[in-house]
């Protein structure tokens, strides 16, 4: 059975730039950014829909919705050339360990990333019910090829973590996230945990309206 529907509150330091800069920008900021080199992505990058999703490593509802629903999801629409699927990183408390996670699978390189997000969102509930952030972290990044000296200079890498905090904000600001996860097909936002057919039902309005982004 799925948890309950409520979503992850945005990190302190996003809350804050919500608090201000949205406030300014007004509608505007619900403007989506289009897909990039820097962002994470999916599927045929001309496939006619494209779904983006912006998500927190440290959220139990983005753990389930990975775990639950995105392997379907994924078979259906990504694997088959439907869908472009575009992962886009948010930091929700705890932000370190969010922040740990990102930063580990971008050092893991693009064919290992999606890898490490899905081992770190498998891994999220063993982490919060023993306290232990270290030991899977480390784990996976073992089994993604880091070894620990390359990945504790990965976490340090003050750059990355500076990059890594601007793309979040920006998505806060620009995009209008407020909260994880947020899906966005088309012009329609999809705000939580998703089933399948949501998703079918969202993707199959994007196809019919003839806007998919």
């Amino acid at each position: 059975m799925a948890p309950s529907r409520l979503i992850c509150a945005p990190a302190a330091a996003l809350a804050a730039v919500l608090a201000s800069g949205l406030a300014a920008a007004g509608p505007a900021a619900q403007a989506v950014g289009p897909v990039t080199p820097r962002d994470m992505t999916l599927g045929d990058p001309h496939a006619r829909v494209t779904v983006i999703e912006y998500a927190s490593a440290s959220c139990p509802h983005g753990a389930w919705f990975n775990n639950q629903v995105f392997p379907a999801f994924k078979a259906k629409y990504v694997d088959t050339g439907k869908v472009r699927y575009v992962f886009r990183e948010i930091l929700t408390p705890p932000g370190e360990l969010a922040m740990a996670f990102f930063l580990e699978a971008r050092c893991a390189g693009r064919s290992r990333y999606f890898s490490v997000i899905d081992q770190a969102f498998h891994a999220q509930k063993k982490i919060y019910d023993s306290g232990d952030w270290h030991s899977s972290i480390y784990d996976i990044g073992r089994s993604a090829g880091l070894d620990e000296a390359r990945l504790t200079a990965c976490l340090r890498d003050q750059a990355a973590r500076d990059a890594m905090t601007a793309r979040a904000s920006a998505y806060a600001t620009r995009d209008g996230i407020t909260a994880t996860p947020t899906f966005v097909i088309g012009d329609q936002r999809l705000n939580g945990e998703q089933s399948l057919a949501a998703l079918d039902e969202a993707i199959a309005k994007a196809k019919a309206g003839g806007r998919e982004r």
